[in-house]
């Protein structure tokens, strides 16, 4: 048995599966799910991240949030938290970073939301002089001030797929034909939850709907509007989202989303408007929506990258450039990814964004 014949087995029995479900399987399947079978990161995984391009990032980023906490009046204790943490690379060098601030690290209670076992397995290992909490879900944080970042998170969460028919949608489903998984459509029905979206698309249209999203962002907001804090939302996507942005990465390439299931990393753009709404509703103020180059300009990435420089030479200095590029450059991670920052509707935003 194999996550193929698997996801076959299921088809036959109960019939064409939602893209969500087709992600959450292909995912977080215990037995034979991406995540749950393997490190996906770097040069021998499938892709990378912004941690592992260079420390620059992860350093600036913790000291944003210890900025944060010192502009909050230094609360005691809080929790720091990252949502689907990788290696542990970025906290890594969010710790080392934010060592030297008064009291920050003696305050601090870490935590990590992972699911992967295999992952929670890394973290330990390179996090183990910090001795982590880890949880399933954002339900079980701490009922205190937090502080929190949440890069590439949200973008691996399973979505849902419609086509606009009319005033109706046609769910994308995942099914069987000649024995293989093809895509297809459902009939056309009403989706209250996409009625907002009658006014900004046409005929033929295709929207996608993360509904795992919105309960996240809101219970982080929730602990952030009671207790203080911040989040940082970093991740690929725009305000809205419109068309298909699907995707499988293998072997840092793209492939069919439909071959290889379990084999390949499966991930879509963030809506951050479902953010902001729930954030919103459960009383916690939003920041402007930032090109990650923006963000990491206002924080002083140059001036980082120079200080790093000067004791370089050679490749070592070549590679530092170029990861600087990679980082901030309109042309690569720089405006393709964004930044959220999530904060009490008495405080002002984090340093880097605006409100």
């Amino acid at each position: 048995m194999n996550l193929l014949n698997h996801l076959i087995a299921r088809i036959d029995i109960d019939g064409p599966l939602s893209l969500a479900d087709y992600m959450a399987e292909c995912l977080l399947n215990p037995k034979y799910g991406y995540y749950s079978t393997r490190d996906p990161l770097g040069a021998s995984g499938d892709f990378i991240t912004a941690p592992e391009i260079s420390q620059m990032f992860g350093e600036l980023i913790g000291l944003c949030l210890a900025q944060t906490w010192l502009d909050q009046g230094s609360p005691a204790p809080f929790t720091l938290a990252e949502l689907g943490p990788g290696r542990g690379t970025l906290m890594a060098d969010m710790l080392r970073a934010t060592r030297a601030v008064p009291g920050f690290h003696d305050a601090l209670d870490l935590h990590l939301v992972e699911a992967s076992p295999a992952l929670r397995q890394l973290q330990s290992e390179t996090l183990k002089d910090y001795a982590p909490n880890w949880h399933d879900g954002i339900e079980t944080l701490p009922q205190q001030p937090l502080f929190a970042v949440a890069n590439e998170f949200f973008d691996a969460l399973p979505v849902r797929q419609f086509l606009r028919d009319g005033i109706g949608w046609r769910e994308r489903r995942v099914g069987l034909s000649d024995g293989a998984l093809s895509f297809g459509l459902g009939p056309i029905v009403e989706q209250s939850a996409l009625s907002h979206r009658i006014n900004d698309t046409q005929d033929g249209d295709l929207v996608e709907l993360c509904e795992a999203a919105a309960p996240i962002s809101g219970a982080i907001s929730e602990r952030i509007a009671a207790h203080g804090g911040t989040a940082l939302i970093i991740d690929y996507g725009d305000w809205r989202s419109l068309g298909d942005t699907l995707q499988a990465l293998r072997n840092h390439a793209p492939c069919d989303p439909l071959e290889a299931s379990g084999m390949a990393d499966l991930t879509t753009h963030v809506d951050f408007e479902t953010l902001c709404v729930a954030a919103e509703s459960a009383g916690c103020a939003f920041s402007r929506l930032t090109p990650q180059g923006v963000f990491l300009e206002r924080l002083g990435i140059t001036d980082r990258a120079r200080a790093l420089a000067a004791a370089l030479q050679g490749d070592a200095l070549k590679n530092l450039i170029a990861a600087h590029r990679r980082l901030t450059h309109p042309d690569e991670m720089g405006n393709l990814f964004k930044v959220l920052g999530l904060y009490p509707a008495t405080a002002t935003p984090p340093p880097g964004l605006q409100s």
